[in-house]
Parts: structure tokens; C-alpha cells; sequence
């Protein structure tokens, strides 16, 4: 792979369509003035221009039936247009950056990942960071909302929407042995058998409290870089614990600590393996002054360098 140095795109992708509840669309509005930019120049990166994929605001969408996936349409053209902007970025020898909206668009951010990388002849491993398994397809979901089922979809389990899977003309995008799911409390009756079946690794809050975040983000850097040429890290803010980041509309009490969260975002820079990142399901609407979208500034700067000493 390419040395990517010291530059980085930002990619906001204001998208709420795939959850319940409204707001995610401003997450990269909030990033942005809780001063990402800015903050990440100061650890050394250059950020080129940045950019946003365009989303039409869901109220000037007509009502849609006749797809059991809700608003399904939107996000297919968005995540498409997100992939082709992701890979073009990488073939630029940059990082991409996504700030979300809801976990949805990471169909987008790791297809066009992927398919940078399947140019290069390698596999590309996956950090799935979330309180949920998202690893729902369109029979199993109990709401038709897409945001529970893009990590299914990525991995081209059984039942998945072939175009939602099949963006960038192919499918999978990632191998199940390569991936790690990480920070799980909250899983769907019929989704826990999907998990099960998929082969993935899971990690849960249980495992995590039983053998430390040191040991966990260990094993799970080993299962993503065994065999690939880097890893993608899809970070879901409701991971984190609500105390740490209340900003998000699918809480789920019992998560990771800050400290824990800076940890395995520390790690993952230290591998210098990292080729993209996304950042989703922050709605500012239910924040505390901002606090959320702070904390998860802190937060992707580990990911890119920031340490301690």
C-alpha cells in the first residue's frame, strides 16, 4: 500500500434516512465546530479541502412503499457516491475521514475502502465499533431501517439487498476471519443468529469487563491485520457509554469508557495500519452543549497520532 504521509479528506455525509430518529444529518456540522479541522492540523496532518456527499433533506422526499427498506433509493445513490469519493481519495494517497450521519453510510465509506485495496490485489480488515451488531438484513430487521443492517451487508451475508451489497460491482467487501465487532450490548432476536453464523469476532461489553480493553483491542488489531494490507475503522458513537457521549439516539447504558475508547483509537494509530475512518451516529440535537461532538474530536484524534507523552 501507498504511503499515505500526512494528508487527510474530510468527507461529510449529512444523512439521517436509515435511522429512527432525526438529527444525524448535523453530525458533521457539530464535528466541524467542535474543530476537527483545525485540531487534527495541529498534530502535523495536512486536511485538504473538505467535501460533502450530497443528501436530500428527508421532508422533500415523497413517501416510498414499494421498497420494504425505508428510503432505500436515497441511501443506495449516497453510499454509491460515497464509495467512489472514498476510493478516489485513497488513490490520492490520502485518508479519508467520514463524519456521519447514521451508521448507514458505512456501506458507502468501506466499499469504496474495499475496493481501493481489491485493486491492490489484498484484503482490507474491519473495526466495527458499536453498541448494536447492525448485522441485520431486510427479513430479519424489525423496522426497515438500513442503519441496522450495513455490517451484514458489507460482509454479503445470506438475505442481503444485492444492490446495497453489490456497490462497486462486487460483493463481499470484507472477509468474515477479518473483522472484529466491538463493544456489543444490545442485539436483535433474530440478528444474534446472524452474528453467530457469520463468523466474525465479537466482542462484548461482558468479555471486554472480564478481560480488559488492553487484551481485547490486541486480539481484535490481530484478527484485522492477519492477512490484510490495513483496516477500516467504522466508530459508532453509542459505543461509548452515554455518560461519555450522550449525543446519539440509539443509547444503550453499560458501554465503553472514555478511557477505554482513547485506548483502542491509540492502538489502532500505533499499527500505522489505519486507512480510513468513519464517525457516525452523532445528533447534536440530543447533546449537552456540544459535549458529544467534543469528546468524539478527542476521540478521532487518537486515532490519528494524539497520545499521552
Amino acid at each position: 500500500m501507498p504511503d499515505r504521509g500526512k494528508s487527510l479528506r474530510l468527507i461529510g455525509v449529512p444523512l439521517d434516512h436509515g435511522a429512527s430518529r432525526r438529527g444525524t444529518d448535523m453530525g458533521p456540522s457539530a464535528l466541524r465546530i467542535a474543530g476537527l479541522g483545525r485540531a487534527l492540523e495541529r498534530l502535523g496532518w495536512s486536511v485538504e479541502r473538505e467535501e460533502d456527499v450530497p443528501v436530500a433533506a428527508m421532508e422533500t422526499q415523497a413517501s416510498s412503499a414499494e421498497h420494504e427498506l425505508k428510503h432505500y433509493e436515497l441511501i443506495l445513490a449516497a453510499c454509491t457516491d460515497l464509495a467512489a469519493r472514498v476510493r478516489r481519495v485513497l488513490e490520492q494517497n490520502q485518508v479519508p475521514l467520514v463524519l456521519g450521519g447514521d451508521h448507514s453510510i458505512a456501506m458507502g465509506t468501506i466499499s469504496g475502502v474495499s475496493s481501493y485495496v481489491r485493486a491492490q490485489g489484498a484484503e482490507l480488515g474491519l473495526i466495527w465499533f458499536d453498541a448494536h451488531g447492525d448485522m441485520n438484513t431486510p427479513s430479519s430487521s424489525p423496522s426497515g431501517n438500513i442503519h441496522g443492517m450495513p455490517l451484514s451487508h458489507v460482509l454479503g451475508v445470506d438475505g442481503v439487498d444485492e444492490g446495497l451489497a453489490g456497490i462497486e460491482g462486487f460483493a463481499p467487501k470484507v472477509k468474515p476471519e477479518n473483522v472484529a465487532l466491538i463493544g456489543i450490548r444490545d442485539i436483535d432476536d433474530k440478528e444474534r443468529g446472524i452474528i453467530h453464523e457469520s463468523g466474525i469476532r465479537t466482542f462484548t461489553m461482558s468479555e471486554i469487563d472480564r478481560r480488559g480493553m488492553a487484551a481485547v483491542t490486541a486480539e481484535a488489531l490481530e484478527v484485522v491485520t492477519s492477512g490484510t494490507s490495513g483496516f477500516h475503522v467504522s466508530f459508532d458513537v453509542d459505543g461509548c457509554d452515554p455518560a461519555v457521549i450522550p449525543g446519539s439516539g440509539t443509547l444503550v447504558p453499560g458501554g465503553v469508557s472514555y478511557r477505554e475508547a482513547h485506548y483502542l483509537l491509540e492502538e489502532c494509530a500505533a499499527t500505522r495500519k489505519m486507512l480510513s475512518m468513519e464517525v457516525v451516529e452523532l445528533n447534536p440535537f440530543l447533546d449537552q452543549g456540544n459535549i458529544s461532538a467534543e469528546r468524539a474530536r478527542d476521540l478521532i484524534l487518537s486515532a490519528f497520532g494524539k497520545r499521552i507523552l
